[in-house]
């Protein structure tokens, strides 16, 4: 974590779950919380994978030069610029959420990615260029700018991989949203990278790891998108498919914040060092929404989008109202 100058706020790192078209929910929130922000908190860091890691992203580049209305911004012209507008494109989404669909109800075709261009991934690198200057970056980070975490999975080794604030490019944010049976891997400093969700999703113990107790944060919070229960038992394959998605997304996310939880025991039974160590509050922020299927993960339906976004505000303000 970054230096930081004074103790006055509370300290917050922000962590934002992947999960595709969801994530637009997690911009929403992170619209609020920037709207709402107040003297009681500061933001000092924010991680990511695939959606989230696409959102983190925006939101840190606009508080490095100190301007959360840039950031709100930057989110908006995102789910903007990547929603279906055109009449072609809407056609193409229709088409692409349909087939997700049929895939859990009758025997389809899988194609790898490799056998058609990466169209997909060469729109999101031009999006993302459009709005993030990467080569400016370097020379915006000081001492006090929040921390950026995006993480990934090295195909070839099997290790987690945390980009860290130098190493933000659009690489690194293609590489946390590189679905293996979608994209293509992400080929960067001779590595080659999958999607977050083998490794961290998102990010979360990094904040606290290898940093003195003045640079951890006193809370985390945790934009969650795939909801932890369910009501119902899952017997078609298609709500199967869903449920396993889900759990899948949310098995690195537990195994992250069991790490932090088993930490403040040992600091409160007086096991670790308190000029090392100390009791950080982990606080959740969860869409609602328990009805959505996996396939609407690839819808990019304006009102979809949209939908999600305004979701993500309503929580986020219902959150920030049980802080106060």
């Amino acid at each position: 974590m970054a230096k930081k100058e004074t103790k006055e706020r509370k300290q917050v790192a922000i962590a934002c779950q992947g999960g595709g078209s969801h994530t637009a929910f997690t911009a929403g929130v992170l619209k609020k919380i920037l709207k709402e922000q107040n003297g009681k908190y500061e933001i000092v860091g924010l991680s990511g994978t695939s959606g989230g890691a696409i959102c983190a992203l925006l939101t840190w580049y606009g508080l490095l030069t100190n301007d959360k209305d840039k950031a709100i911004k930057l989110l908006d012209s995102f789910w903007r610029e990547i929603s279906a507008r055109s009449f072609d494109d809407m056609l193409l989404n229709e088409w692409v959420v349909w087939t997700a669909r049929l895939h859990g109800i009758t025997p389809t075709l899988d194609i790898s990615p490799y056998y058609y261009p990466p169209v997909a991934q060469e729109r999101m690198r031009g999006i993302l260029d459009k709005l993030v200057d990467f080569n400016k970056i370097r020379t915006l980070i000081n001492e006090s700018s929040p921390d950026l975490l995006v993480g990934a999975a090295d195909v070839l080794s099997g290790e987690f991989k945390v980009f860290w604030n130098p190493e933000i490019n659009a690489d690194a944010i293609l590489a946390s949203a590189a679905i293996p049976t979608l994209l293509r891997a992400i080929r960067t400093d001779g590595k080659v990278y999958w999607d977050g969700l083998f490794s961290q999703n998102p990010p979360v113990r990094s904040f606290i790891e290898d940093a003195n107790i003045h640079e951890k944060p006193d809370e985390i919070w945790i934009i969650q998108i795939n909801p932890q229960t369910r009501h119902y038992e899952p017997k078609s394959i298609r709500e199967i498919e869903d449920r396993r998605n889900e759990l899948s997304g949310n098995l690195s996310l537990y195994q992250e914040i069991d790490f932090i939880e088993n930490v403040n025991k040992w600091v409160e039974a007086g096991y670790l060092p308190a000029d090392k160590y100390k009791h950080i509050k982990v606080r959740w922020i969860e869409s609602l929404k328990e009805d959505l299927d996996v396939a609407s993960k690839l819808d990019r339906n304006p009102e979809f989008i949209h939908d999600m976004m305004n979701h993500g505000e309503e929580q986020a303000l219902e959150f920030l109202k049980q802080l106060t």
